[in-house]
């Protein structure tokens, strides 16, 4: 039995509702896709997370893709932003929300 090869090209982000705001969320950006960085959601007071990852970089306005993802779209999930490149995990990468790269 013979399997032929199919290109598969990456998906259109799919935006979805987190509390009552339309939003996209890095851990649902397909791989290869881009995106530009609009918020980091604070979860608690002085959130430490989301405090490391604006350290990191991590700010509105800057421009992210997805580069790589874990085994079966798991943990980890490898982003370029910029020109450093960073493995974060699923939990990390839903406190970043996104807009589309115009």
């Amino acid at each position: 039995m013979r399997l032929s090869r199919v290109k598969v090209r990456a998906a259109e982000p799919a935006p979805y509702y987190r509390g009552t705001e339309l939003m996209l969320y890095l851990d649902t950006l397909p791989k290869g896709a881009h995106a530009v960085i609009e918020k980091i959601e604070q979860r608690a007071p002085l959130d430490p997370i989301a405090t490391r990852l604006e350290e990191l970089g991590f700010v509105p306005g800057e421009a992210v893709q997805v580069v790589a993802t874990g085994p079966m779209g798991r943990d980890p999930i490898a982003v370029r932003l910029g020109t450093s490149r960073f493995a974060l995990r699923r939990g990390e990468a839903a406190r970043v929300g996104l807009r589309p790269a115009a």
